[in-house]
């Protein structure tokens, strides 16, 4: 099972990548779970200092931006 993080205060984007990171997932047909993380205090444990950051199995894949749905399957398939 893939474990996809969504480091974010809960804003627009943040939004927009928990979104895309499903689809992409979805699509994929790679079973997941999604975690929201909004505590500040942990993108400090990743090293996130712009957010949105995507997060798949403990590793920070993109920061500042939300992905395409393509480029988010990429990052997961890999």
């Amino acid at each position: 099972m893939t474990k996809l993080q969504i480091l974010g205060t809960g804003c627009a984007k943040c939004n927009a990548l928990a979104e895309v990171a499903k689809q992409a997932a979805e699509a994929l047909g790679q079973p997941y779970e999604i975690e929201k993380v909004t505590d500040m205090m942990r993108f400090a444990d990743f090293g996130v200092i712009i957010t949105p950051a995507l997060v798949i199995n403990g590793v920070v894949k993109s920061t500042g931006k939300v992905p395409t749905l393509d480029e988010t399957k990429k990052l997961i398939a890999s």
